[in-house]
C-alpha cells in the first residue's frame, strides 16, 4: 500500500503529517551521507557534523551503514561489543548494540569483514527498518553512513532517508562516480533532490568548478530533472589525519581549526533548515511510526485521512 500523502491538504482538512504534534514537536530527519567513490573522506564528515549536531543541544544518532568497512566506531575510538550484525542475527536489539559516544552521541555500530552481510536481503533491511521506528520519538537525527557506490546496500540506504548529502572531492573520477550515483537513484528510484559537499578542497574555486561540472553534466543529460543544493566545502587541513590517529572528531579536539569551522558552519546550516517535507514513494525509515501517529491523531477527529492512501 502506498503511505504517501497525494495532495497537499487543505485548511479544513488538519495539518500535515510533518505538523503532528503527539510526543515530540518534529519528527526526526533522516539524512544519507553517501559517495560515488570511496576515500573521500564520507565517514569522517558524518563524524563531525554528528558531533557538531550534538553539541549544538541535538539528539543524534549515527548509523554506520557501510556494513562491509565499519569505520565510525574506530574514528571516535569505541569499541563495541556488539554490532548491528548481531541484530540481525537475532542475538541482540538495537537498544543493546547502541553505543554511546563523547557528547552523548549515539552509534549502532557495523561489523567489518562479516561475511553474508555485504548485501542486506530484502527481509533484513525491512527488519531494519521496522527496529529503526522503535526510536522514531529519542532522535533529532538519524546521520546514515552509507557505503560508496552504486550497490544494494547503498541504494537502500539512501532511498531509506528524507534528506543525501552527496560528498565528492576535486578529483574528476569523484565527481564522476557522484553523478553516476546521481543519476541511477533518480532515473531508477525517482529521488529529485540532493546536497553536495566536496572535501579536502585546497582553494575554494576547486569545490566551486566540481560542483559546475557535476551540476552542468546533470542538467544535461537528466533534463533538469533533479535539483541540488550546494552545502559547501571542507578544505584539506592537516588537523583532520591527526584527528583520526587519536580516534577523536576533530570538531572534539581541534574546532577552531579550518576544518573544524567548516563542519560547525555546515551543521548550523543543517540546523538552520526546515526538514524536507515532500515524499516520494520509496519507504523511509521512521515512515511507518508517521502513519501510525498520524492514524491516532486523525481517530481523534482529523479528517484527512486521505493524505496516507
Amino acid at each position: 500500500m502506498d503511505h504517501r500523502p497525494q495532495s497537499s491538504p487543505s485548511p479544513e482538512s488538519g495539518p500535515p503529517y510533518w505538523q503532528i504534534n503527539l510526543k515530540r514537536k518534529v519528527v526526526p530527519r533522516v539524512i544519507a551521507v553517501t559517495s560515488g567513490k570511496r576515500g573521500v573522506g564520507k565517514s569522517c564528515i558524518v563524524v563531525n557534523l554528528g558531533l557538531a549536531l550534538t553539541r549544538m543541544g541535538k539528539k543524534v544518532l549515527i548509523l554506520d551503514a557501510d556494513l562491509s568497512l565499519a569505520s565510525i566506531d574506530l574514528l571516535l575510538g569505541l569499541t563495541p561489543r556488539h554490532t548491528i550484525i548481531d541484530v540481525f542475527s537475532g542475538n541482540k536489539s538495537l537498544a543493546e548494540v547502541m553505543v554511546t559516544g563523547p557528547g552523548g552521541l549515539k552509534v549502532l555500530p557495523a561489523a567489518p569483514g562479516q561475511a553474508g552481510f555485504s548485501e542486506l536481503s530484502q527481509a533484513q533491511k525491512l527488519f531494519l527498518l521496522d527496529e529503526l521506528d522503535a526510536f522514531a520519538e529519542e532522535f533529532d537525527f538519524l546521520l546514515v553512513d552509507t557505503g560508496a557506490g552504486i550497490s544494494s546496500n547503498v541504494l537502500y540506504f539512501n532511498l531509506g532517508a528524507q534528506e543525501r548529502i552527496v560528498v565528492a572531492d576535486q578529483e574528476l573520477a569523484s565527481v564522476i562516480d557522484a553523478y553516476t550515483l546521481i543519476k541511477v537513484l533518480s532515473t531508477r528510484y525517482a529521488e529529485k533532490r540532493f546536497k553536495l559537499l566536496f572535501n579536502k578542497i585546497i582553494r575554494p574555486a576547486e569545490a566551486q568548478n566540481s560542483y559546475e561540472q557535476l551540476t552542468k553534466v546533470a542538467d544535461r543529460f537528466l533534463s533538469g530533472s533533479v535539483s541540488f543544493e550546494y552545502l559547501g566545502f571542507i578544505p584539506q587541513d592537516e588537523a583532520i589525519p591527526q584527528s583520526v590517529s587519536v580516534q577523536k572528531a576533530l570538531v572534539d579536539i581541534s574546532s577552531s581549526s579550518p576544518a573544524g569551522l567548516a563542519f560547525t558552519q555546515i551543521a548550523r546550516t543543517l540546523m538552520s533548515q526546515e526538514p524536507s517535507t515532500a515524499m516520494d514513494g520509496n519507504i523511509k525509515f521512521f515512515w511507518q511510526s508517521l502513519n501510525q501517529r498520524a492514524a491516532d491523531t486523525f481517530s481523534q477527529g482529523v479528517s484527512h485521512a486521505s493524505q496516507l492512501r
